[in-house]
């Protein structure tokens, strides 16, 4: 886009916002409870604009998807069908569950099939989301819609007096930003958009009690952070980050109360409107004092990351206030939880991961000048970065050389910060945290524990989350566990096939190369032979008496030549 154009097209936009008075009410997603969940990925269309409708992806509807109500403890079951035109997969962001489960770009779901996942919820109360995550598509399919937001609840979070009737005093906001074509009324599939969304929302407005209200608030966007704060400028808390409830309620104040949240990070607030019944606020992106160098706060005068919104205050949500409820949350709790996080001392590696431009690399494809990556590579999906030991508590380092600001996501844990650039983070960030800033040049330090789940064949992800980036090859993986003894140097996956996986009793195998398997033996993840039988139940083994976890079958046939693959025992 030429510098003509832009201003002609800002000024346009600058006149429709300032002139338009009308509002829409913000769309509070439908929610689902229990244990069994079904979802249904679908292409479909909603009417954004006026003029055509423009074509979007949901789960269950037609823009984004149900909120789903989990507890703590329980072994939650998903069915996710895929209605989708193309292959997707779904990732729940920030669950601890084995990397089978996990939604990763190996975790992939065809057209007209359907993926039942299932895991034993360990995570504290929080908001975590599902999203797609599929290789080189992931930039494409959350543009469409796809995704939805994932509520734990404890029962710490539930011994505590906090807002929580949803869509009342607890109030789910996934925040992001869309660019419409001005013909088709079209999503178009680029970084920045020019319209703010919440929910799927133009324009939002919505009524809150003039009491404490709970907002969830994520941020959904492809690249923008936000540098959330409200129109006058009030004070609000923060009482939890990514994954769970602060041990106490941090307070943002002072003459310009802040919180910049980047792509893929939550945070919950509260927010005071006692007494104010009648009046209206906006919650705000003030992202004109952002760095140029943190998304959102960069400007462009033309190209693919042009956005009318670039280095700008925008409002996001005009909040009405109404009448208080009965039995109204009107105090904040002193205390939410205790948590007792790792400390340097208890860790046993430190991992450097280095984050750069793309000058300089030499190993195809090459990259243009906008690109990124992880550790001088670019993502390979049969290339494993890490073999983290089962149980280790690791601090990772990283290390960035960009020139520009990128949200780190790492998959399997929840992680708390220990430093940046040596100084210990904000008060509001000393939770536990799957997203974290890395800014340019800056160096972040934190520490984690990599339990419960080990498969030396199935991978997590750790990458940016920004999705052209992600998209682009700025993603790593990781496996947990080391391989049990005696099975290193075998064809770990080759002509072999078992099913179904997971699986509750039997497990069945195939194998594609004609070989007669002899032998049959089940191994833990510690290496430890469990059964070990001749075939002589037709190519099938009985394993309902094995406890829940991840297992490894090992097949070796008339000459010796073993195979292997892990599978998880419900």
């Amino acid at each position: 886009m030429n510098r003509k154009l832009f201003f002609t097209r800002f000024a346009l936009c600058a006149f429709v916002i300032v002139r338009a008075q009308s509002y829409n009410q913000l769309w509070i997603p439908d929610t689902l409870s229990g244990t069994v969940f079904n979802l249904t990925a679908k292409d479909t269309f909603k009417q954004i604009v006026s003029g055509n409708q423009t074509i979007t992806g949901g789960f269950n509807s037609n823009f984004w998807g149900p909120t789903l109500f989990v507890n703590k403890g329980d072994v939650v079951h998903m069915n996710i069908k895929n209605e989708l035109q193309d292959t997707t997969t779904v990732h729940w962001h920030g669950m601890h569950l084995p990397a089978i489960m996990d939604g990763g770009p190996h975790q992939k779901i065809a057209p007209n099939t359907t993926w039942s996942p299932y895991w034993k919820v360990s995570n504290h109360a929080a908001t975590y989301w599902y999203h797609p995550h599929l290789d080189m598509m992931a930039q494409k399919q959350i543009t469409e819609g796809l995704g939805g937001f994932l509520i734990v609840r404890d029962s710490n979070e539930r011994s505590l007096n906090l807002p929580r009737t949803y869509g009342i005093d607890d109030i789910p906001l996934a925040i992001t930003d869309r660019d419409i074509d001005h013909g088709t009324k079209q999503f178009v599939e680029v970084p920045y958009g020019d319209s703010i969304m919440v929910n799927g929302t133009l324009r939002p407005q919505y009524t809150v009690p003039s009491q404490i209200v709970r907002f969830r608030i994520l941020d959904a966007a492809i690249e923008t952070s936000y540098n959330l704060g409200f129109s006058d400028n009030r004070s609000f808390t923060v009482i939890t980050t990514d994954g769970g409830l602060l041990n106490s309620p941090v307070t943002i104040s002072g003459t310009a109360p802040r919180f910049l949240i980047s792509a893929g990070e939550r945070v919950e607030i509260l927010v005071n409107f006692s007494g104010q019944s009648g009046n209206s606020v906006f919650l705000k992106a003030y992202n004109s004092t952002l760095p140029q160098n943190v998304p959102g706060g960069d400007f462009f005068p033309g190209g693919p990351f042009v956005s009318y919104l670039g280095k700008q205050d925008y409002n996001i949500l005009k909040l009405n206030v109404g009448p208080q409820t009965s039995n109204a949350v009107i105090n904040v709790p002193s205390t939410l939880a205790n948590n007792v996080y790792y400390v340097a001392s208890q860790a046993s590696y430190t991992r450097t991961v280095t984050i750069s431009d793309s000058t300089g690399v030499t190993t195809p494809p090459i990259l243009g000048p906008n690109a990124f990556i992880i550790n001088h590579k670019l993502f390979d999906i049969n290339y494993i970065n890490y073999t983290v030991p089962l149980d280790n508590i690791e601090i990772w380092e990283i290390k960035s050389t960009s020139g520009f600001s990128h949200p780190f996501h790492i998959h399997d844990v929840e992680f708390n910060i220990l430093t940046r650039n040596g100084v210990a983070p904000a008060a509001y960030e000393q939770g536990w945290k799957d997203v974290v800033l890395v800014k340019s040049n800056e160096t972040v330090r934190f520490i984690a524990k990599f339990d419960d789940y080990a498969d030396v064949l199935k991978p997590y992800m750790f990458h940016c989350h920004i999705a052209m980036h992600e998209d682009e090859g700025m993603m790593g993986q990781f496996v947990v566990g080391q391989a049990p003894t005696g099975i290193t140097d075998i064809q770990k996956n080759k002509n072999m096939v078992i099913y179904p996986n997971p699986t509750s009793g039997v497990i069945h195998f195939e194998m594609s190369n004609q070989v007669i398997i002899s032998k049959i033996e089940v191994i833990s993840t510690h290496g430890q032979t469990l059964m070990e039988t001749k075939n002589e139940a037709q190519n099938k083994v009985d394993i309902s008496g094995l406890t829940t976890g991840m297992y490894f079958l090992k097949l070796t046939d008339d000459k010796g030549v073993s195979y292997i693959k892990s599978y998880y025992k419900e």
